[in-house]
């Protein structure tokens, strides 16, 4: 068993923790939530009180945390000159590709080992350890954190060098945006035509638009019974990380120079739900918006 650090124990963090702890890893954790941090603590952790005080003894160090700013912070800033060459640096944050180097680049200077390792599932995968992780950094470096991320996800995949976990995640949440609106409206015009919404499932689950929007996290109630449509769109993953996901897909694009207009039109439509207040509902919550137009 190991000795973990974690920084960013929100609604993502909270859960993979947790399933570290139960795992018999010790853990370190620190949040400027207090309330995460005290329910972690009452569950074995220890608390950190600070990002720094999640090193010492620490033999990976983890983190989870909103944005491209908060990283290049934490890293480059707080815990720059701290860290020990001996620890394994896993960080789990979706952010841009250009942070993420730059945080490979500046650990790396200190023979510090570091992998930027986004991930997908949402919070049930979260909390059910079934995360998807794509892992950026080199092989040494993921044969490390390999036991780790088995504790928190079903499906550990190493995408290539310095960033490409990160760019691996904001293609795929394009995409998933992308098909999350056709889902939607495919369901806003089978109501208009007095389909039935569990018959257009039942053809399109077993049909050439079948996809994980439309079989695992169904945007209407009744098909999954799990899926957050069935609780007023209580968030798995809010629309404003989903907008946040895709920002960072166009800036991506923009730098690039790559087409990428329905991840465009994704963004846009997006923007208008939170906006209009779905910031804080599930994405899938769309639905609402796209049916009502």
């Amino acid at each position: 068993m190991a000795n973990i650090g974690f920084i960013g124990v929100g609604n993502m963090g909270a859960p993979m923790a947790r399933n570290l702890l139960q795992a018999g890893h010790g853990l370190v954790v620190h949040d400027l939530n207090k309330d995460a941090v005290e329910e972690l603590v009452r569950q074995g952790a220890r608390d950190g009180q600070s990002a720094r005080g999640c090193l010492p003894d620490s033999e990976v160090l983890i983190t989870m945390l909103p944005a491209g700013e908060h990283v290049r912070v934490i890293y480059l800033e707080e815990l720059a000159g701290h860290i020990e060459p001996s620890t394994l640096v896993v960080d789990c944050s979706t952010i841009d590709v250009a942070s993420a180097q730059s945080v490979h680049e500046a650990l790396g200077k200190l023979d510090i080992d570091v992998l930027d390792a986004p991930v997908s599932g949402g919070i049930m995968g979260a909390a059910a350890g079934t995360l998807a992780f794509m892992v950026g950094g080199s092989e040494t470096a993921f044969r490390r954190a390999r036991p780790y991320l088995d504790v928190m996800g079903a499906n550990i995949i190493h995408t290539g060098g310095p960033g490409m976990g990160q760019a691996a995640k904001i293609c795929n949440n394009m995409m998933l945006a992308i098909e999350m609106l056709g889902v939607c409206e495919g369901f806003a015009l089978a109501d208009r035509l007095g389909l039935a919404r569990q018959t257009l499932f039942d053809v399109a689950s077993k049909a050439s638009s079948q996809c994980w929007a439309l079989t695992s996290y169904c945007p209407v109630p009744g098909p999954v019974p799990g899926s957050p449509a069935n609780s007023d769109y209580a968030p798995g993953f809010t629309a404003a990380m989903m907008l946040k996901d895709l920002r960072l897909s166009q800036g991506a694009a923009a730098e690039c120079g790559a087409s990428t207009r329905a991840g465009a039109l994704a963004t846009e439509l997006f923007q208008a739900f939170n906006d209009a207040g779905g910031s804080e509902r599930d994405f899938s919550g769309i639905f609402k918006m796209l049916s009502d137009a």
